[in-house]
């Protein structure tokens, strides 16, 4: 059985998708873009701030469904530019103290929105 994950503490979904799926303990967070939910906006600044307001996204998901970073096992990022992958990296890494999930990192040539990245996730409860 799945369940629609939803909080306003994330961007809405722009197009015909769920933030999250939970099914069987595990979550399945859509790509989250760097939309601020309060302003509905693109958050300003460079792939760094981007990133925060990605990761912050995430986060607020997860909560709502009773999840932690630490029950991610996946992210996939998605980049407009790999030069901006270090910088990223540093950003990401902040919420992955220890034990951080598997990953993949891809250049793409356009995200929506003309933004500089996109972060999916899968958590299972452990």
């Amino acid at each position: 059985m799945k369940k629609i994950i939803s909080t306003k503490e994330a961007p809405g979904a722009i197009g015909p998708y769920s933030q999250a799926i939970e099914s069987n303990g595990m979550l399945f967070i859509s790509g989250q873009v760097p939309i601020d939910p309060k302003t509905g906006k693109v958050v300003e600044g460079g792939i760094r701030e981007q990133t925060l307001q990605v990761m912050k996204n995430i986060g607020s998901i997860l909560k709502e469904a009773g999840y932690s970073f630490g029950d991610v096992v996946k992210s996939t990022c998605l980049l407009s530019d790999m030069a901006n992958f270090a910088a990223m990296n540093e950003v990401y890494a902040e919420f992955y103290k220890s034990d951080p999930p598997a990953r993949a990192a891809y250049g793409v040539v356009k995200l929506p929105l003309g933004v500089l990245i996109e972060i999916e996730t899968i958590a299972i409860k452990s």
